[in-house]
């Protein structure tokens, strides 16, 4: 075979010009290269992993705006004389009985009737600090001075002027400063918990209540949506109001806990849910963000988890007013106890924790 050049083939006078060897990617460049050799273009792993993470990044920021988007809002912290800022941090955890987000087959099932608006079901004080966490309910029907409105039962407030209101009042009540807000409904309620497949648990005796849609047997069990929002409405016992606060608090507690357990914040069947439904129904203030409900959530652990103090107000009498109905009154020597520890971020004295 005759190697000279031009080539009799192709006609090209130089190997330069040649349709194969004329291709720097595709022949030798090292001296002493005699044949033609690919050269192969490597990936730079540390490219692709840099370009992952990005991706990453912008993905969980991105739904952090999108999910705090979601979250509703009102003004409640807003308005003149409010008490002086107290170490800790606490929040005003409200439970309202608005039907949004039911269907009609879930009002008749659940036994939450078809009123319109939303009235306070539950209030919970939450205070977190260096003094330990501390869970505290407010009974609704107690007896309490309303701004604008003389005294009348707690959830009075919120009737008359909204979170707004009921904030000022449990302020004025207490001493303490209130520094965020955050309200669900029973629509919200039940989402959340089926969100993350149910709460467990354990009844001790049978709790059958047709006004709350609940009929539990005895023994530990998984409560759905459903059956929990009759759980922590139900009246249907001894001390009526009492007891329920105390479920409320139980409850809450539990489902915090499993919110924030790792079986449901890594399983993305759970967590996902679980952000929609909490950030779709959760009406918080209008300087909250959805960090700020982490955590909330995560000091709701801690009490749950028995780091903490669970208490409710301590319950001095009972009384009744033609404007108010029967109503309830607070220990005023034992109630001024557990607010100045809380004001302060100090332990609470177990003289004044009741259950």
């Amino acid at each position: 075979m005759d190697d000279s050049w031009p080539d009799r083939r192709t006609g090209v006078k130089t190997p330069d010009d040649h349709p194969y060897f004329g291709h720097d990617e595709l022949r030798g460049r090292h001296d002493g290269d005699t044949m033609p050799r690919r050269v192969r273009r490597r990936r730079r792993p540390g490219r692709v992993l840099l370009i992952l993470l990005v991706v990453f990044v912008l993905l969980v920021v991105g739904g952090y705006f999108y999910l705090d988007s979601r979250l509703k809002r009102e003004s409640a912290l807003d308005y003149p004389g409010r008490p002086a800022d107290t170490p800790g941090t606490n929040w005003l955890v409200v439970g309202s009985d608005s039907r949004a987000g039911l269907s009609r087959q879930q009002r008749s099932d659940f036994a939450t009737g078809r009123a319109a608006g939303r009235r306070t079901d539950s209030m919970m004080l939450l205070h977190s600090g260096a003094g330990g966490t501390t869970l505290v309910s407010l009974p609704r029907d107690s007896y309490v001075p309303i701004p604008g409105h003389g005294s009348n039962k707690l959830n009075a407030a919120f009737a008359f002027g909204g979170p707004k209101l009921l904030t000022r009042t449990v302020e004025q009540a207490t001493g303490i400063r209130i520094d965020h807000y955050a309200e669900i409904g029973f629509g919200g309620f039940v989402g959340i918990v089926d969100a993350i497949g149910g709460v467990e648990m354990c009844i001790k005796e049978p709790m059958r209540d047709s006004k709350a849609g609940l009929n539990l047997r005895p023994g530990c069990q998984t409560l759905t949506g459903g059956q929990a929002l009759g759980y922590v409405r139900t009246r249907a016992s001894a001390r009526a109001d009492l007891d329920r606060v105390d479920r409320q608090r139980q409850f809450f507690g539990a489902l915090m806990k499993k919110s924030s357990s790792p079986g449901v914040l890594f399983n993305p069947f759970r967590s996902i849910p679980l952000a929609l439904n909490s950030t779709g129904n959760f009406l918080v203030d209008d300087g909250d963000h959805l960090i700020d409900l982490a955590r909330l959530m995560w000091s709701m652990r801690g009490v749950s988890g028995g780091d903490g103090v669970t208490t409710t107000v301590p319950i001095g009498g009972a009384g009744s007013s033609p404007a108010a109905g029967s109503y309830i009154t607070w220990d005023r020597a034992k109630a001024l106890q557990l607010f100045d520890a809380l004001k302060n971020d100090t332990a609470v004295p177990k003289s004044v924790i009741t259950k």
